[in-house]
């Protein structure tokens, strides 16, 4: 069953460690096997919050998204998106 991770960017405070993270995110993808379906398009919210960008990537099951999220490579990349940004990260099973 698939696993989604979906990452909702609530505000952006530091484009320079985004451009950062955006960097170090793509060394991260290494060999984790990975389909991205969303990549900050057009956002419009219909209810709650507004989001200011969404990603949504796709892996085989749970275990491999963790293995992706939890893997040094991306945690080094997070600890920019962190000071890049405020998020939602959402991990959720496929039908």
């Amino acid at each position: 069953m698939s696993t989604f991770v979906i990452f909702i960017r609530n505000q952006m405070h530091d484009a320079e460690e985004f451009k950062t993270y955006s960097a170090k995110s793509a060394v991260a993808r290494g060999d984790h096997q990975l389909k991205a379906h969303v990549y900050y398009g057009a956002v419009e919210t219909l209810e709650g919050d507004p989001a200011d960008g969404v990603v949504v990537v796709e892996f085989a099951d749970r275990a491999a998204a963790l293995a992706w999220y939890e893997s040094p490579a991306y945690q080094e990349a997070k600890q920019h998106r962190l000071k890049a940004a405020d998020y939602r990260v959402i991990m959720v099973d496929g039908l």
